[in-house]
C-alpha cells in the first residue's frame, strides 16, 4: 500500500519530460526540485533504514560536448603583463613612495611645532637624586583648586634598626566656590608630603551649602575624635570669625560671613574634619522643601 502511495507521488511530479529517471526498487518517499543556477536536477530517495540521493545528467549532453573553447583575440599593440616574480626588486626609495601614498608621510622627526624631538629631550635634564644630583621638578596641578599648608610635623617611626624620620603635611584645597576637601600625607620631603597631602585632598572633596550671602543655611555641629566644632550662620559684613583649621577651611570653601567654634581638642587635622563633618549635615532649604513635597512659604509656618 505504501509502494503505491509512492509510486503515485512520483507521477504526479514534474521531472521534464527529457530527463531519465531511475528508481529503485526500495519503497522511495521522494521530492525533486530544479535549481535555476544550473539545469541539474537532483532526487532525494529515502527509505526506513537508508538514505540514497540519485542526480541526473544535463538536459542537453551532447552540447557540452561539442563546446570549443574560443577566446577573444587581443587588440593590436597589446603587450602582455610581466609575471609577479620579474623583473628587477623595488629600492628603498620605491618601496617608502608607495607607502606613503597609501597611509600619508612618514614621520620625520619633526614635530607639528617644527622642532626635533631628540633635540628637545636633550634639553630635559633628568638627574639621578643622592648627591649632586638633582630630581625632577613636577609642575603644579592647574585645575582652579587653590591649596593651603595648615600645618607640617616632624614624625618618627621606629623600627628595628633605629628611627624613621619623615613629615606629615595637612594641606587643604578648594575653589572658593563650595568645594573644599581636607587631606594629609607622609613623606621623606617637605615638598613630596606637600604634593600628597593635596592629591589626597582633591580624591575628599565636599560640597558646602551657602546662601546668596555666602553663609551657612543653618546651624550645624561635627565632630571627628575628640575634636568638636560648632558652626553658626551670619549676617553679611560679619566676616569668618572662627581660628585655626576652621578659618582656613571655610576660607577655601568661599564662605564669608559665619561663626566657628573648636570645642574640645585643638589637634588640627581632628578640626579641619570635624568642620567637614558638620558642613555635610547642612542641606538647602529647597532639597528640604522638595524632599516633603511642599513649597518653601510653608518652612517657615
Amino acid at each position: 500500500m505504501a509502494t503505491a502511495s509512492a509510486l503515485s507521488s512520483l507521477s504526479s511530479l514534474s521531472l521534464h519530460n527529457r530527463t531519465s529517471l531511475i528508481i529503485s526498487s526500495k519503497p522511495i518517499v521522494s521530492f525533486s526540485f530544479l535549481k535555476r543556477s544550473s539545469p541539474l536536477t537532483l532526487l532525494k530517495a529515502s527509505s526506513s533504514d537508508q538514505i540514497e540521493t540519485f542526480f541526473f545528467e544535463d538536459e542537453n549532453p551532447e552540447i557540452t560536448a561539442n563546446a570549443v573553447f574560443d577566446p577573444p583575440s587581443p587588440p593590436e599593440g597589446f603587450v602582455a603583463p610581466p609575471y609577479f616574480d620579474e623583473g628587477a626588486d623595488e629600492t628603498e626609495a620605491e618601496i617608502a613612495t608607495a607607502f606613503e601614498e597609501l597611509y600619508g608621510p612618514a614621520y620625520s622627526g619633526e614635530s607639528l611645532l617644527g622642532k626635533d624631538v631628540n633635540v628637545m629631550d636633550s634639553k630635559i635634564k633628568k638627574g639621578g637624586g643622592g648627591i649632586g644630583g638633582s630630581k625632577p621638578k613636577k609642575d603644579k596641578i592647574r585645575d582652579g583648586f587653590e591649596e593651603r599648608v595648615v600645618q607640617v610635623r616632624r614624625v618618627t617611626k621606629v623600627v628595628k634598626g633605629g628611627k624613621q624620620l619623615k613629615f606629615r603635611a595637612i594641606v587643604v584645597v578648594g575653589d572658593k566656590q563650595g568645594n573644599v576637601g581636607v587631606g594629609c600625607a607622609k613623606a621623606k620631603e617637605v615638598v613630596s608630603a606637600v604634593q600628597k597631602s593635596a592629591i589626597d585632598a582633591r580624591r575628599n572633596i565636599v560640597q558646602v551649602p551657602m546662601t546668596k550671602y555666602l553663609t551657612f543655611p543653618h546651624r550645624a555641629e561635627g565632630d571627628y575624635g575628640a575634636a568638636k566644632v560648632m558652626l553658626r550662620p551670619a549676617s553679611p559684613g560679619t566676616g569668618v570669625i572662627a581660628g585655626g583649621a576652621v578659618r582656613i577651611v571655610l576660607e577655601m570653601a568661599g564662605v564669608e560671613n559665619a561663626l566657628g567654634k573648636q570645642l574640645g581638642s585643638n589637634n588640627a587635622l581632628n578640626n579641619a574634619r570635624a568642620t567637614l563633618a558638620a558642613v555635610l549635615q547642612m542641606r538647602q532649604f529647597r532639597d528640604v522643601a522638595l524632599d516633603r513635597g511642599i513649597p518653601m512659604e510653608e518652612l517657615w509656618k
